[in-house]
């Protein structure tokens, strides 16, 4: 099968290319810089050049394409509106170029803001709607292309995708500790974020699209939920800092942007996915990661 990959050699994507080339697809990777084209080929992956502000050539990718995973986004959270802008045009252009084919469309998406006061779960429904919605509430606007003949579903990634190299959230809040001498945590540290290992997440896209039914919601949810103060300490102890609390009113004070996600419950499970793809996380956990220096050490 020949997979169209957005977002190919991003941190994500990196590891989903790795899957399914090890797998006996055919994979061609959308890549905006020279070094993004050359760590694709050098993988044995093919290259098409262009990024998220090229819809229509990200469209004419999809369409020669037996199966497009699309995994890229801006998260240009400086110009959140320009991000969730590009995000829905490349969305509406795969979905209009796999029209009518029955082709798989996997659409990464996240577990944070389903839901308050519980764990998500894939029986629950994005509230995002419409061109202004978080994401351009894209993952509602791929799921609508069932409806006109695409095999839509929805990759769900918890907050933190977490391994060796990770440049994310966690990455983001080990740098501010490092910064400013504490490892600190929001309020009493007691809300929890979801987490997977970037290896157990590729697996799970390359089972979603092997096996997963259209209109699918799938979790990649290993933990389902590491407290924040966990996270606080693991990262103390990794870098020989202070753990202390910030109250979660003064979060974005303290940690910039990242605190606004710091500071909120995002738990989920993945029961359903795990039954629906005979999927078993197997990597290390996010304490195990940080604590062999994923995340650097003192």
């Amino acid at each position: 099968m020949r997979v169209f990959v957005t977002g190919a050699s991003g941190w994500i994507g990196s590891a989903v290319v790795d899957e399914l080339l090890a797998t006996g697809y055919e994979v061609t990777g959308l890549a905006r810089s020279d070094a993004s084209a050359a760590a694709l080929a050098a993988k044995g992956a093919q290259v098409h050049r262009g990024d998220l502000d090229d819809p229509r050539g990200i469209a004419s990718a999809a369409g020669a394409a037996e199966a497009v995973i699309h995994l890229a986004n801006k998260h240009d959270f400086t110009d959140q509106a320009a991000s969730d802008a590009a995000e829905r045009a490349a969305v509406q252009a795969i979905g209009d170029a796999l029209a009518g084919s029955g082709r798989p469309f996997l659409l990464a998406s996240g577990v944070a803001g389903l839901v308050q006061g519980r764990p998500a779960t894939e029986s629950d429904p994005n509230p995002s709607h419409g061109p202004d919605a978080p994401r351009g509430g894209t993952e509602n606007l791929a799921l609508e292309f069932v409806e006109r003949g695409v095999h839509s579903v929805s990759l769900r990634f918890s907050p933190t995708v977490h391994g060796t190299g990770d440049h994310g959230f966690v990455s983001l809040i080990t740098q501010v500790a490092r910064e400013k001498g504490v490892s600190a945590h929001p309020g009493d540290g007691t809300n929890r974020w979801a987490a997977v290992h970037v290896r157990d997440a590729a697996r799970m896209v390359r089972l979603g699209l092997e096996k997963a039914p259209a209109g699918s919601r799938l979790h990649a949810v290993a933990e389902e939920g590491v407290s924040t103060r966990a996270i606080a300490e693991a990262i103390g102890r990794a870098h020989g800092l202070p753990v202390a609390t910030v109250p979660a009113e003064d979060a974005l004070d303290h940690f910039g942007w990242i605190g606004a996600f710091f500071r909120m419950d995002l738990a989920a499970t993945s029961t359903a996915t795990r039954e629906l793809l005979g999927w078993t996380p197997a990597g290390p956990t996010l304490l195990e990661d940080i604590a062999a220096g994923a995340y650097g050490r003192r």
